[in-house]
């Protein structure tokens, strides 16, 4: 008899990621018989995604049981897997995350996982997620954790510290970091094989390989960078210039991280744009539900995401690689703090997520990377105890924040815009 299992999907009622894990889910054939349970606060979005769902369903006879509800405990009851795509009035908070900082002078690329932007989103994520902690604590302890929301880095620390419940993070930023050096070499970006460790969205590509032969690639990234298009990824060649090695995963997610990283512009998210694609998607939707509109040949295709595989994974113990995944370290990087969430190749199976050490990180990039270290735990700290003294010393430890006046006026005017949702956790 083939095994099935229960997903809860938190944060089902967006348009874009909820139609990604979809995607991701129905292209799973050994999830076949499962049953989702999409949850949402907005009822009119969720049942709208719900109706889409079981329309993909049928269309590429998943053989999924679609259920759907506004009540979280209720869907909880009895999961294996829950999959974590929530984020606290999105766009308009992290407009201001990073609008606020600019105003006081403080020079950052994005405002998300790094810099006053990052703490501010730390303070008020870490509250609803430990809601979700708390209800698997007491209705399926045993169900795994699958982490989407931002900032990565700092949800899984704070469970690594603070909770017992399996986590894992993921995030496609190894992806886009392959496929930078791939266009760079001129190869066909599945050709490239690449294997990397560090932070979330703060990796090193340790190796960079032919996925057919094996040959190592780095010299041929090294020759081919020389003469690419110098306005392409020219805040991380930079560094890839003066370090040796390719960080992950975009020249302004890198950027959050480093005390010149306005270096890599300073427009901030395109706010304006992603609400148009979401209006967008959001009509697609509702055109392809009324029938007036063929569904898109891409709905059915999986998105590249890699929560399906790890769940798919354990349900079967099918021992599969995952290329990279969130994960606290504890000696998985000997050179970076234990008490910390690392990114890394990862493999699963029935027993769980097994992260995979590269050995230690090359000396200087260890060193990067254990400054923005202590702001993340600091940082954690902070929004766990809902404390706005630790909350002013994560700013003054963050290599972005150069002023400590600054600081204090970026702090008072934030705190009082998330005040809403700053608590304390335990």
């Amino acid at each position: 008899m083939a095994r099935t299992t229960r997903i809860v999907l938190l944060g089902a009622s967006s348009a874009s990621f909820g139609l990604s894990m979809l995607r991701d889910l129905f292209a799973t054939p050994e999830l076949r018989g499962s049953t989702l349970v999409m949850v949402g606060l907005d009822a009119a979005r969720l049942a709208t995604m719900a109706e889409l769902a079981k329309l993909l369903n049928a269309t590429t006879g998943a053989g999924f049981v679609i259920e759907h509800t506004t009540d979280r405990r209720a869907a909880l009851d009895g999961a294996s897997f829950v999959i974590n795509a929530t984020a606290i009035d999105r766009n308009r908070l992290w407009k201001m995350d990073f609008e606020v900082p600019k105003k006081h002078g403080i020079r950052h690329p994005l405002g998300e996982n790094g810099g006053p932007g990052g703490l501010f989103f730390t303070l008020r994520t870490l509250p609803l997620v430990f809601d979700f902690i708390r209800d698997i604590e007491e209705l399926c302890p045993e169900a795994l954790f699958l982490n989407y929301s931002n900032p990565e880095s700092r949800i899984v620390l704070a469970l690594g510290r603070y909770s017992k419940v399996r986590c894992i993070g993921l995030c496609h930023g190894i992806f886009m970091g392959r496929d930078a050096v791939a266009d760079i070499m001129g190869l066909p970006r599945e050709r490239v094989e690449v294997w990397g460790a560090g932070l979330n969205h703060f990796q090193c590509l340790l190796q960079i390989r032919d996925r057919l032969t094996g040959e190592d690639l780095a010299p041929r990234l090294r020759a081919a960078e020389q003469s690419f298009d110098p306005n392409a990824w020219r805040f991380t060649r930079r560094l890839y210039r003066a370090f040796g090695h390719w960080l992950t995963c975009s020249d302004d997610h890198l950027g959050e991280y480093l005390a010149y990283g306005w270096e890599a512009g300073e427009r901030g998210y395109d706010f304006a744009g992603d609400d148009r694609s979401r209006v967008e998607t959001l009509a697609q939707i509702d055109a392809v539900l009324a029938g007036t509109m063929p569904i898109p040949h891409w709905w059915t295709e999986p998105s590249g995401e890699r929560g399906a595989a790890v769940i798919a994974a354990m349900l079967h113990d099918q021992k599969r690689f995952i290329e990279s995944g969130i994960v606290m370290n504890r000696g998985v990087i000997p050179n970076l703090p234990a008490e910390l969430a690392v990114e890394v190749p990862v493999t699963v199976d029935a027993a769980g997520v097994h992260p995979v050490s590269l050995g230690p990180l090359p000396d200087p990039i260890a060193k990067l990377m254990l400054m923005q270290a202590s702001v993340q735990q600091l940082a954690v700290e902070a929004a766990v105890h809902a404390s706005k003294e630790l909350a002013l010393q994560a700013l003054l430890i963050d290599p972005v924040v150069n002023s400590a006046v600054a600081a204090e006026k970026i702090l008072d005017e934030l705190w009082e815009i998330n005040r809403p949702y700053i608590r304390a956790c335990v």
